[in-house]
């Protein structure tokens, strides 16, 4: 599949997209089903309007890419570059699985993303706002610096994820399962000291010896 195909046509389904350079490409109004893009390098890339289903980015850079009125529908993203991307304004309920992904500066707002899976990424400063995450799975994945507010985790999984600071007074967490790191940042963030932590441990030893 060459670019100059890809850039006159407006139906896909079962193509694969391979070392393509379409930086800054309009992908606008187009459909693609169960396609898979392999390599190519879309940053700054625009897909208004396109409806993506039953399709795979695989090592993909996607920074910056424009996702307005974007369809998506069991859209998967593996070992891809998605840095700096406004996912706010995709159409209504899309379904999104992370797998190895880097999603530093990225927002999400207001969406519906029950169940999305966030496996070993890193989304270090990216942006949760206003979602319903029920049930999603953040495994393994660096939230170091991110923002959640006013989301729904109820279940969601962070047991294993780096650097989460999660507020129960600004999100909705019930039966959420969170790191100790996390409970102790909570923790911290109200005032407290939590033994074992930030040299309070040290402190009570010295105070031992020194008796």
């Amino acid at each position: 599949m060459d670019a100059q195909r890809l850039a006159k046509e407006d139906y896909f389904e079962n193509e694969t997209f391979t070392d393509l350079d379409l930086q800054g490409g309009d992908l606008g109004q187009k459909e693609f089903y169960r396609c898979t893009f392999q390599r190519c390098q879309l940053q700054e890339s625009r897909w208004k309007n396109t409806k993506l289903e039953a399709c795979v980015f695989s090592d993909c850079d996607l920074s910056r890419a424009q996702l307005q009125s974007t369809a998506l529908r069991d859209v998967r993203f593996e070992g891809s570059k998605l840095m700096g991307i406004d996912w706010t304004p995709v159409s209504p309920n899309p379904e999104l699985a992370f797998d190895k992904c880097v999603l530093r500066y990225t927002s999400f707002v207001g969406l519906s993303l029950r169940r999305t899976a966030f496996l070993g990424c890193s989304a270090m400063e990216a942006n949760f706002f206003d979602l319903d995450l029920t049930e999603a799975d953040f495994s393994g994945t660096d939230l170091t610096g991110s923002n959640f507010r006013g989301c729904n985790l109820t279940k969601a999984d962070f047991s294993t994820s780096v650097g989460a600071f999660l507020d129960p007074a600004t999100n909705r967490m019930k039966g959420t399962h969170v790191p100790v790191e996390t409970a102790v940042l909570l923790a911290q963030s109200l005032g407290m000291r939590v033994s074992g932590f930030n040299g309070e441990a040290g402190e009570r030893s010295s105070r031992k010896k020194s008796r």
